[in-house]
């Protein structure tokens, strides 16, 4: 077992490697960068050590930091966790060089799984199915023509060195196709800096069915199980669970055999998953090997009461597999899903900020950045934490996480939490029939309701009792009245209100034992509020349960998982919109492109600047048409949420 383990990772997964490596008595050291200063995953760690700016490229990715912190701390070995550097074989090669330990597979292992027209002619050498594709990568659009007219349209071109589903793209046909390579060339040098690509056969609805193996330095190799990964969203998982469901058992037999047959022809050791698509006939195909331990992996851990971490740490330290296969059982059924900081009301956009109030559910597994107020920073992943649920069955686990969800409270950040209650009350999801389509067409259908009328009588309910303190928002009388003689449409009062740049009014129309009766211009509701424990306020409107908390700056209300910020305003401020021509950035981040110039006209809906942020390229387009009066950014240049990116000069107008 090592002795001292050195964690280049940050969030939830360092939180994870730690809890581990201290049940185990091994010293963990953390690292971390400027944003990261104060963030959770250094708490108990033996020794912390700063490796850099906020940019993951200038600390988290770069390797030697990385190294010579382990080496500074006297750390006998290194755990990459996932992302970052976990997949990266010059990581893997240079700790190894170093003298240190890398807990996961060897550099030659992780480059040739990495590069997936090695990763597809090893296992078709193993006897893995795989789908019929190019025999070559290559960024050749001639040769891609010729491979897509030999498999068959529609086919997927998928960048050799890419991963999370970033440059993927379908082809429908020969039309399609030059534009479509020339945009994944792109994607996958600016990402991966490798353009080549393979094209393969494109399956339209295919299961993502993957296997958990491990293998020892002693040629052991074993499986624990498959996981259901179908539900995702632009190829990334968002909810995952084990066993799959509705998997036939002689097709489960095959997929589990094919894995540990890949994984032994590889010599592989440590923790790996193969990934494969299964379509709609039963056939599956090999997708990948994720060389590293995976998101999802407390499913796995729930339903056969293992700990692969601790597997992982004895495994790089030469030890034999804790378990042979057929000591490895599973009993009942898990079921996760990940909590993003993101705005599904705004195609799921990053959505960075701070949390202010954090209340993680007690009947179920949290694997979370922070257990208190706790920021995240647009310069990573947006991923806040998992909700894992189990059971003896699939019924029972997913009605547990569905009650999880309801019972998280995140105030001050907006999440996808109101999005993924929704998904999980999915008839398809309740069955278990799923795809990896069924998310993207859930969305497409579900369009959001306008959740602002019921967050202004929710803030409207919470400004009420401000004027027993003399300090009340409203203007009118909300104290004791006589019901009888007042005219029941007629206000009592009313509150100012600010929601996107809009001016709102909540009025209230009545007040007694049954609640508040609130309209706005959202409709009329009837609102029960409750004070709660720091500061919160709790209550019910209409049906749908909400949190709210009262800031400096307004009112913070959570409806049904669904995040609404609303700002004060007096009613001498005016009203309408405050749209002034400036174009503002939602969120920090890294301008990746420029698409306009001062002096150019352009029209409603046109991109102006994209910016990167939490792995997501981010378009911002023009509001209206108009002209460009002034460029506030430059490429490369990092930006901060709300920042000036564009003036417009609206069509029309002659004031410059």
């Amino acid at each position: 077992m090592p002795k001292r383990v050195l964690i280049a990772n940050r969030g939830e997964i360092a939180r994870r490697i730690a809890r581990t490596c201290r049940r185990l008595g091994v010293d963990h050291v953390a690292v971390h960068s400027d944003a990261d200063a104060g963030a959770a995953h250094l708490d108990g760690a033996f020794e912390t050590v700063h490796i850099g700016p906020s940019a993951a490229r200038e600390s988290y990715l770069d390797i030697d930091a990385v190294v010579g912190a382990a080496l500074r701390t006297d750390c006998d070995a290194v755990h990459p966790g996932y992302g970052f550097l976990s997949e990266n074989p010059e990581f893997a090669a240079r700790v190894t060089e170093a003298g240190l330990v890398y807990i996961g597979p060897d550099a030659a292992t992780i480059a040739a799984m990495g590069d997936k027209a090695r990763a597809r002619e090893l296992m078709a050498a193993a006897g893995v199915p795989v789908l019929p594709g190019s025999e070559h990568a290559t960024e050749s659009a001639a040769q891609l023509r010729a491979d897509a007219a030999r498999i068959g349209y529609p086919v997927i071109l998928k960048p050799v060195a890419g991963g999370g589903g970033k440059g993927m793209r379908v082809v429908h046909g020969e039309a399609e196709l030059p534009d479509a390579v020339a945009e994944a060339v792109r994607l996958g040098r600016a990402g991966f800096g490798d353009g080549r690509l393979l094209a393969e056969r494109y399956v339209a609805a295919p299961r993502h069915i993957e296997v958990q193996v491990f293998g020892d330095r002693h040629g052991n190799v074993v499986h624990l199980l498959e996981r259901e990964c179908s539900l995702q969203r632009r190829h990334q998982k968002i909810v995952e669970e084990a066993p799959a469901p509705h998997l036939p058992p002689v097709t489960r037999k095959a997929l589990l055999d094919a894995a540990v047959r890949g994984a032994t022809a590889l010599g592989y050791v440590g923790a790996g998953t193969f990934e494969f698509i299964l379509d709609g006939d039963g056939r599956f195909f090999f997708l990948e090997v994720n060389t590293r331990l995976q998101v999802e992996h407390p499913v796995t851990e729930e339903i056969t009461g293992l700990d692969l971490v601790e597997w992982q740490l004895r495994v790089a330290d030469g030890e034999p597999l804790p378990l042979p296969q057929h000591r490895i059982r599973a009993t009942g059924h898990a079921i996760e899903c990940r909590v993003y900081a993101e705005d599904p009301a705004h195609g799921f956009r990053p959505a960075p900020g701070r949390a202010e109030v954090v209340e993680w559910p007690p009947e179920v597994r949290v694997e979370a950045a922070f257990d208190g107020p706790g920021a995240v920073p647009g310069f990573y992943d947006p991923m806040v934490a998992k909700l894992v649920a189990a059971g003896p069955d699939r019924e029972t686990a997913l009605a547990r996480l569905r009650t999880a969800i309801g019972e998280t409270t995140l105030v001050g950040l907006t999440t996808n939490l109101g999005f993924l209650g929704e998904l999980l009350a999915e008839p398809r999801v309740l069955d278990g029939r799923v795809d990896t389509h069924l998310v993207d067409a859930f969305t497409a259908r579900s369009a959001p309701p306008d959740r602002a009328g019921r967050a202004l009588a929710c803030a409207a309910a919470m400004a009420v009792p401000d004027r027993t303190a003399g300090a009340s928002p409203w203007s009118g009388t909300v104290g004791a009245f006589d019901r009888a003689a007042l005219d029941p449409d007629a206000p009592l009062g009313r509150i100012g209100l600010r929601h996107e740049g809009r001016d709102h009014e909540a009025r209230l129309l009545s007040r007694d034992r049954a609640g508040l009766r609130v309209d706005t211009d959202g409709g009329r509701f009837t609102v029960l509020a409750e004070p709660a424990s720091g500061g919160l306020v709790r209550g019910t409107v209409g049906t749908t349960q909400w949190t709210g908390l009262a800031t400096a700056a307004g009112y913070e209300i959570v409806i049904g998982g669904h995040r609404v910020a609303l700002g004060r305003r007096s009613f001498d401020e005016g009203g309408g919109d405050t749209s002034d021509g400036a174009v503002r950035t939602p969120m920090p981040g890294v301008v990746v492109g420029v698409a306009c110039a001062p002096g150019a006209r352009v029209e409603a809906g046109e991109l102006l600047v994209v910016v990167e942020a939490m792995k997501m390229e981010n378009r911002i387009v023009a509001p209206f048409a108009g002209t460009i009066e002034r460029l506030s950014c430059a490429q490369n240049e990092t930006v901060t949420a709300d920042q000036v990116l564009v003036t417009l000069t609206p069509e029309g107008d002659t004031h410059a």
